[in-house]
């Protein structure tokens, strides 16, 4: 089975993007990641993508002002010029418009640190530990319209710590994140994780 190829939208130091990186240097993993693009010019991790020989792209939402469709035609043009067949979005701090989540319905991911639905947005270590919750921890989810409330491809979680911070908790999140992801990932890529199914509650992981 030829791999699948994947593209990663970055706005930022791109930690979980390095995860992936990593995950798909091993020669039995299903998707090679072909192309990593940023909105950002100054994110970096751009440079940590080029130190891994995959090839980069901006394109700076500020270019296009308000005009999002112009903006997602661009980075839209980048991915087919890749001939990408699936998105992973790793702290892309763009909402994207219904139009391109339609483009790329079944086959663009995004992964929250939180266990949805709980705690969908921003703040979700802040806003846990203000809730008490006793576990939380992060979901990779298909991308729909609505904002994380795609159909769920795996989670796991962690248990939130008397005397836990924002920081703490952040920082055991993010290695559950960067462990899930590249899982998540794979079973897409091997077609174990669809939208259908993860919708009827079949998680993979």
């Amino acid at each position: 089975m030829s791999r699948k190829r994947v593209a990663i939208l970055i706005s930022g130091r791109g930690s979980n993007m390095s995860a992936l990186i990593e995950a798909a240097r091993a020669e039995d993993y299903p998707a090679e990641i072909v192309l990593v693009i940023s909105n950002r010019p100054e994110a970096a991790g751009l440079a940590r993508a080029q130190a891994s020989g995959i090839a980069t792209a901006i394109v700076d939402h500020t270019r296009f002002g308000s005009d999002r469709a112009a903006f997602e035609r661009a980075l839209n043009t980048e991915l087919q010029a890749y001939r990408v067949d699936l998105v992973c979005l790793a702290g892309f701090m763009r909402i994207l418009t219904p139009w391109f989540v339609g483009r790329w319905s079944g086959r663009m991911l995004n992964i929250h640190p939180a266990l949805l639905p709980q705690f969908k947005g921003l703040d979700t270590h802040r806003r846990a530990l203000a809730a008490g919750v006793k576990q939380h921890g992060a979901t990779v989810h298909f991308v729909v319209p609505e904002m994380d409330s795609g159909p769920i491809v795996a989670q796991d979680w962690v248990p939130v710590l008397e005397g836990d911070t924002e920081q703490t908790l952040a920082r055991r999140v993010l290695e559950v994140e960067h462990r899930l992801y590249p899982q998540a990932l794979r079973a897409v890529a091997e077609g174990r994780a669809t939208p259908i199914a993860s919708a009827a509650g079949k998680s993979a992981g």
